[in-house]
């Protein structure tokens, strides 16, 4: 790519970028400094081996849905909140109905589900304030189709009054540790379960309010722990506070709005590196990148 005076060639550099922009499968560079004028092209960026075998090992294991990922988080960059989060919908509903999903959903053994103690969501209203806390502690407030609806039914109340301030919290040891497994694959097929995200979703009605949504997270913030406050306007994090995406193991990628708020927060790179390393990063780490904005002791 150099010109004759050794400098980059200006088009050979927009080649090798619109090359990039239309793989179908991720592109990942060893080491920012590496990358040279590419840098922001790639889909992902490792720092080192240890880094770069954690996204190799996702892509073995599952290369439609790391291929999903890199698409959709390139298409999603120019897209607004709505339109994303249909992209990630539809790509989340064809994964579903993939081999790589149905694989790890075959390995899953069918159990009695617990009978729950109390309200999947309290709602509290305090003056302007209304407190919205996460309530299946013994499951580590898992995100459950009935949690997700009475979220929903409780933001409404923010949606109708615009001088209501939304404080989302999570009981006992961990804000969220991501979607309810027991539910994964109950839906009767992948387009019934597409049609319940682009009408059911609690990440774009948080995204319509986010000004006056403030997300205090500790303990797990795992899939649609970290997806969904991601999309608050002010997110404080405790100390214990960990991040992760975990959905590519299960041969898919984030659906409850990731691909679209984190993006937003952090970058599509970081995100692409959350997503194919599925590792967890901390609160201090969440803090400098800009996925929460404060932390509290």
């Amino acid at each position: 790519m150099n010109g004759g005076g050794g400098d980059p060639d200006p088009a050979a550099i927009e080649l090798a970028r619109q090359t990039l922009a239309r793989l179908p499968c991720p592109s990942i560079a060893l080491g920012r400094s590496q990358a040279g004028p590419l840098g922001e092209a790639f889909d992902a960026i490792m720092a080192d081996d240890s880094e770069l075998d954690d996204a190799l090992e996702s892509i073995g294991r599952s290369p439609q849905a790391c291929s999903g990922l890199a698409q959709l988080l390139r298409h999603s960059a120019s897209l607004g909140v709505h339109d994303a989060l249909v992209a990630e919908s539809l790509v989340y509903s064809t994964l579903q109905s993939g081999p790589e999903f149905g694989a790890w959903l075959a390995t899953r053994e069918p159990r009695e589900r617990p009978v729950e103690s109390g309200p999947p969501v309290l709602v509290r209203r305090d003056g302007r304030r209304l407190y919205l806390t996460l309530n299946r502690p013994a499951r580590r407030n898992a995100f459950s189709a009935e949690m997700r609806d009475a979220l929903i039914e409780a933001l409404m109340v923010a949606v109708a009054d615009a001088d209501v301030e939304v404080v989302l919290r999570g009981r006992g040891s961990a804000f969220c540790s991501g979607g309810d497994l027991d539910e994964f694959g109950t839906l009767p097929d992948p387009s019934t379960a597409h049609l319940i995200r682009a009408t059911r979703n609690a990440g774009r009605v948080i995204a319509g309010i986010a000004a006056r949504v403030h997300a205090e997270v500790h303990g797990a913030c795992v899939g649609a722990g970290v997806e969904l406050p991601a999309f608050a306007g002010h997110v404080v994090a405790q100390r214990d506070a960990f991040f992760q995406l975990p959905e590519i193991d299960l041969g898919l990628v984030p659906g409850a709005g990731g691909t679209a708020s984190l993006p937003r927060r952090i970058g599509r790179q970081r995100t692409a590196w959350m997503a194919l390393t599925r590792r967890r990063v901390d609160a201090e780490t969440a803090l400098a990148w800009g996925l929460v904005d404060a932390i509290r002791a």
